[in-house]
């Protein structure tokens, strides 16, 4: 039976607030491209649950939201939300990557601290921290028929991955659950800023050489 939450952790906390950061990116990526409200809704939606799905299926646990109509209900406030502030987000000229910033340090938190509680190494931990938070905008990006962030030269998930080191550290020296996934998240979305910001980015990959035409 799909129920709403009534007592939530903190860590349902930062993933409701990813959920809500996520499908805006989503939706505002979605907005020029042709699409009505339900397919903008879809696409919050996927962009919101698609890494967090992929996930709970590697482990072998039923999908969060097909036990939580919260997130569907998130999905639903984010486009709203979008409708009703949308000049306001179209002056942003950087709200999609804000918004995408901000749901991939949460969701990156969110899938570490579940991968955590059931008992799995520090590697396979980072690995799913790293497919909750990326894989969901992959998702959207293939489905709006743009190039997913994950493959351009901005780096996207190698901040999941700072975060998970942080993560950890904090977690061996007994930190609060709370300010070790608040630190672990800020790590992540400050990493990403700053990548940006410097443009610091990764060589891309050229096994053609220099001289190949064409």
């Amino acid at each position: 039976m799909i129920t709403v939450s009534s007592e939530i952790s903190f860590t349902e906390v930062l993933d409701l607030l990813g959920t809500f950061a996520f499908a805006v990116s989503g939706i505002r990526l979605a907005s020029g491209k042709n699409i009505d409200w339900f397919g903008a809704y879809v696409i919050g939606l996927v962009t919101a649950i698609g890494g967090g799905t992929i996930r709970d299926l590697l482990l072998d646990v039923k999908p969060f939201w097909m036990l939580d109509a919260t997130y569907l209900l998130t999905t639903g406030a984010a486009l709203l939300a979008a409708i009703l502030f949308r000049d306001k987000l179209l002056k942003l000229g950087n709200t999609l990557f804000l918004f995408d910033t901000i749901g991939l340090g949460l969701f990156t938190t969110v899938g570490i601290a579940k991968s955590l509680n059931s008992g799995l190494p520090f590697w396979v931990c980072v690995t799913m921290g790293a497919i909750t938070g990326t894989a969901g905008g992959v998702i959207r990006d293939v489905l709006l028929n743009e190039v997913p962030l994950l493959f351009r030269k901005d780096i996207y998930a190698l901040p999941c991955i700072a975060g998970g080191i942080v993560f950890f550290v904090c977690y061996q020296f007994d930190f609060l659950v709370p300010v070790v996934e608040l630190l672990a998240a800020t790590t992540v979305i400050l990493t990403r800023i700053v990548a940006v910001k410097f443009h610091i980015q990764l060589p891309i990959l050229n096994l053609e050489g220099k001289g190949r035409k064409e």
